[in-house]
């Protein structure tokens, strides 16, 4: 509790200065204020200045078909054929879902299950490198004339979001411009330990702002902000030089405070606006991507090559060389964990970041798309805390960034009253874990609201088709 410093509950802070000035709408002096919630936590970010190295090819790939939100694509190849890279090997005919491509040149030994340690399974290709890296010869610069061929173009790169949701981009990309304002780009990165967006913001600042410009010249929106926390000085100052020259592009400081790269929370503190219960950002105006998935994008329109590599950021305790590390998509965990120099038998690993990171019991698993962290900790590393009786301290909703009352859910999961879930908007949960992570009693938050998401979206599909 030593790490929290709260928000002082009288008054609400304001953006001043240059950005506001700057920035056309939503949050300006003389404007309502926003109330900025959340918590400070230790950034931990000691591999922010480490540059990107390369992780050699690996034994073998662990491809899954399910790498996004949506339905999971089927294998377009069979076992014993020959693969090369950016070749078209998983695809579905639904419309949200995200085209998969083989990372590596290689021959397919196997497609089989594998299971996750949330219970999930998945069907997957396990891909055997030839060493030779051939690239397949469908990996062509794309053509693009206007908004729509961007969007089909996007749609064929397999770029989801990187910030961890992993949505289908050409698919978010695909809505009616005719409202739509601003297109922010988050590079808060306000998770712990990571620092993937930023080594992406300092190494390829060009491909991001070709994706920007790009988007803004064929969709017709005047502005993007890319919203970057002020703990990332060298990132505001060199993206601010660099788009100096083109009016509608600016850089927003934000102050870091976790969980300030949440969809909502972003939102709300650059534009002042809210995403009503059941609705999405462009309801208010505005679009939202990840700074990777925009420099993703740009990448992929100097190149054709689709997103068949990520950024890793591997730290923790057990992890002898930490550092940022580029693996090909379906890498195991158990390979990157060797080649790091991680202790035998690690207490925890997990993908992601520890506040919304999740645990790994089998490390066999592979790295997929959406995944930009890989923690590792031994034996002076966290511990299940022991819980007691809630003290009634309302810290969990003075810090909610949502302005939820997880105690009341947590209660409401308890006793299975769905009503109960519904009047406290259990479903508007970002699952950032900061109710946890203040609680002094230690409850179990944000796994028992996680649960509680799912019987509730599970009762009103239940409604939904008895109508």
């Amino acid at each position: 509790m030593d790490d929290v410093r709260q928000a002082p509950r009288k008054g609400k802070q304001v953006f001043t200065g240059r950005d506001m000035k700057r920035f056309g709408g939503g949050v300006r002096a003389g404007k309502r204020p926003v109330e900025l919630r959340g918590i400070y936590i230790p950034h931990n970010k000691l591999t922010a200045e480490m540059p990107t190295t390369v992780m050699p090819l690996p034994k073998q790939i662990v491809l899954p078909m399910q790498q996004h939100v949506g339905a999971p694509c089927v294998p377009q190849v069979k076992r014993r054929t020959h693969v090369e890279v950016g070749q078209l090997v998983g695809h579905s005919d639904a419309r949200m879902t995200c085209d998969i491509f083989s990372p590596v040149s290689g021959t397919v030994r196997d497609i089989r299950q594998i299971h996750y340690s949330d219970g999930r399974s998945d069907e997957a290709l396990v891909i055997e490198p030839d060493g030779e890296q051939t690239v397949h010869e469908s990996v062509v610069k794309p053509e693009i004339s206007d908004y729509a061929s961007l969007v089909q173009a996007v749609k064929r790169s397999g770029i989801v979001g990187l910030g961890g949701a992993g949505f289908p981009a050409w698919l978010k990309m695909d809505a009616d411009l005719s409202t739509i304002d601003t297109w922010l780009v988050n590079a808060a990165e306000c998770e712990p330990y990571l620092s993937t967006d930023y080594r992406e913001m300092i190494e390829h600042p060009d491909t991001i702002l070709e994706g920007i410009k790009t988007c803004l010249d064929l969709s017709g929106i005047p502005r993007s902000l890319i919203c970057i926390e002020d703990n990332k000085p060298k990132a505001i100052e060199l993206l601010r030089e660099l788009s100096a020259d083109d009016p509608r592009i600016d850089v927003f400081v934000l102050p870091a405070r976790y969980p300030q790269g949440a969809s909502r929370v972003i939102l709300r503190n650059v534009t002042g606006r809210s995403v009503p219960r059941g609705g999405h950002l462009t309801d208010v105006g505005a679009l939202l991507f990840n700074v990777t998935t925009m420099s993703e994008i740009g990448r992929f329109l100097r190149t054709g090559m689709p997103l068949t590599k990520r950024r890793l950021t591997v730290m923790g305790d057990a992890i002898a060389r930490p550092q940022n590390l580029e693996v090909l998509v379906g890498t195991p965990i158990s390979e990157i964990l060797e080649y790091c120099g991680c202790a035998p038998g690690p207490r925890k690993v997990i993908i992601g970041g520890p506040m919304m990171g999740t645990t790994q019991v089998e490390l066999d698993v592979p790295i997929v798309r959406q995944n930009c962290g890989l923690l590792a900790f031994g034996v002076n590393g966290p511990v299940v805390p022991r819980q007691t009786a809630c003290i009634k301290c309302s810290r969990c909703i003075d810090h909610c960034p949502i302005r939820l009352s997880p105690i009341d859910i947590h209660k409401a999961y308890v006793a299975r009253d769905v009503a109960a879930l519904d009047r406290l908007m259990a479903d508007l949960c970002v699952e950032c874990g900061t109710c946890s992570y203040v609680c002094p009693s230690k409850q179990p938050l944000v796994q028992s609201t996680h649960l509680a998401c799912a019987m509730l979206r599970a009762e009103q599909r239940k409604a939904k088709g008895r109508r």
